[in-house]
């Protein structure tokens, strides 16, 4: 996959996941779904955590950026 590829599917991921808003989920939608909640949320932050320690591996930082 080509760096271009990557960088559009990461985006792609990041909208996906600002569009999650449990706080309006109903609590007992929330319990039915915590599990699976729960598992993808470990797993975005395994990765998250992979490949943020490859950058760093290279000697880079990762910054948030500054806003305009």
């Amino acid at each position: 996959m080509s760096t271009n590829e990557v960088m559009v599917r990461l985006e792609a991921a990041v909208s996906a996941l600002g569009d999650v808003d449990v706080s309006a989920w109903p609590d007992e939608t929330l319990r039915e779904r915590l599990g699976e909640l729960s598992t993808a949320l470990v797993a975005l932050d395994a990765l998250l955590a992979r490949v943020a320690g490859q950058v760093r591996d290279r000697g880079l930082r990762i910054e948030e950026p500054v806003s305009a």
